[in-house]
């Protein structure tokens, strides 16, 4: 029997964080351990980082103290993209017993029984002083891909197709943390999908680094994993999470959008600014026309498809101008909502040196502005709504009496709680927009045919 028997997850960042956590929480639960709440008195706590803003190291160093209260002898081990990039930053925090790189963190059992056999070697009274264990490589020693999937949610999966990115945008630390950009063969692919399908989940979340740089400009690219995709059974709705504009082409476009029986009319592309200037600055590999042309096309074939754009804001050199010309083309812009960042200065990234440091208090007024245009966006979106009929994944848990889902083109939709609808693809149709910005509707489908 394990000595340390209970074992908790915390996951920070991005949609492949979650889906990797989900895989190593299985790798622990075939390993003999019992999952547990954060809450729950753990054994071992598994803290999965991101290193993309500032905040998510300060959150990294709260969770460590937060663990230690709980379960003051628990184990806690990080592992992620803030321990490839400051191992030893994270060995230095008081609680830490283990930091894994990224071509350790899947093998963090391992780790996990040797740190425990070096312990017991230790005299108890030193023990408390023993630095963490850190267990960690250069990046560019980086090359596998691990497949990986959420599992836990009834709903929906998210499912790992590609890891890396080439790319080096000079405000982004995610290359540094995460290597190469690489990705499993389709067939691979198509057998990890064919394990959610085997599993009561409806939705497939698409998830990756750059998944749209799929193959890596090889013979199998993301357009045929697409299509591959398409044919499993068992699976009702898949979702690409985030695409480049410079790789979403026609052919991914016009397919997702018109061929396709399983992809969803939803399509969330990274902007960054409006600003060419600072596109380039930025080492982006499109400009704002080409930007404006995938949206074009994406509503000429369907406009009721959701549209989401990440912007940053406070880039080194971002003078009132263009962050203007950044608010001005998102306006002119058929979409749907934005996702908002403030621009954070990472090391060893290019753009601190690239431009004067726009002050913060500047960036949370340039951020506040940003998200209430993307408030507009999304209500003026959902009215076009009203009256339309689509179908609703409605989730599992209830919420003041109701339940809650997203349409195929992301509309939050709310209706009173049935049993009945849990796990479900509903025929609805929206019939209004409440106070909260959510979707009422009417229900279509008989109880009896669900």
């Amino acid at each position: 029997m394990n000595e340390y028997q209970r074992v908790a997850f915390y996951t920070l960042g991005c949609k492949l964080n979650f889906s990797e956590t989900s895989t190593i929480s299985r790798l622990f639960e075939d390993g003999g351990f019992a999952k547990v709440d954060f809450e729950e008195h753990p054994d071992v706590f598994v803290i999965n980082t991101c290193s993309v803003t500032e905040n998510a190291d300060k959150k990294c160093k709260q969770l460590v103290k937060r663990a230690k209260k709980i379960s003051p002898e628990s184990m806690v081990i990080i592992l992620g993209c803030y321990a490839q990039l400051k191992p030893e930053e994270i060995a230095q925090m008081p609680g830490v017993d283990l930091v894994l790189g990224a071509n350790e963190k899947f093998n963090v059992l391992e780790h996990l029984e040797l740190k425990r056999a070096q312990n017991l070697s230790i005299d108890p009274e030193q023990l408390v002083a023993e630095k963490a264990t850190v267990v960690h490589d250069n990046i560019k020693h980086t090359h596998d891909f691990i497949p990986s999937h959420s599992y836990g949610d009834r709903t929906r999966s998210f499912l790992k197709v590609q890891d890396g990115c080439d790319y080096f945008c000079t405000f982004c630390t995610i290359p540094l943390a995460r290597g190469k950009s690489r990705n499993a063969s389709i067939a691979q692919t198509v057998i990890e999908a064919k394990k959610i399908a085997a599993t009561e989940v409806k939705e497939v979340v698409l998830t990756g680094v750059n998944i749209g740089d799929f193959g890596q400009g090889g013979e199998e690219n993301f357009f045929e994993l697409t299509k591959a995709l398409d044919k499993i059974e068992g699976i009702d709705r898949f979702r690409i999470s985030s695409i480049e504009p410079n790789l979403l082409s026609n052919e991914i476009i016009d397919f997702c959008l018109t061929s396709a029986t399983r992809f969803a009319p939803h399509f969330h592309i990274p902007l960054q600014s409006g600003s060419d200037e600072i596109l380039e600055k930025m080492r982006r590999k499109y400009r704002s026309e080409l930007f404006a042309n995938r949206i074009a096309q994406i509503k000429a074939i369907n406009p009721d498809a959701c549209i989401g754009v990440d912007v940053i804001v406070g880039f080194p050199g971002e003078t009132d101008e263009n962050f203007l010309e950044t608010m001005h083309f998102l306006k002119d812009l058929n979409i749907s909502y934005l996702h908002v960042f403030t621009y954070s200065e990472r090391a060893n990234t290019g753009a601190p040196k690239l431009g004067t440091k726009v002050p913060m208090e500047v960036r949370r007024e340039r951020s506040k502005q940003l998200h209430l245009l993307s408030d507009r966006k999304k209500q003026a979106f959902y009215q076009t709504q009203i009256g339309k009929t689509k179908k609703v994944l409605f989730e599992q848990e209830e919420n003041e009496g109701f339940l809650y889902g997203f349409t195929e083109n992301y509309v939050k939709v709310k209706t009173p709680f049935a049993a009945e609808l849990v796990n479900q693809i509903v025929d609805i149709q929206i019939t209004e927009i409440d106070r909260d910005g959510l979707a009422k509707c009417l229900i279509l489908a008989n109880f009896a045919e669900i």
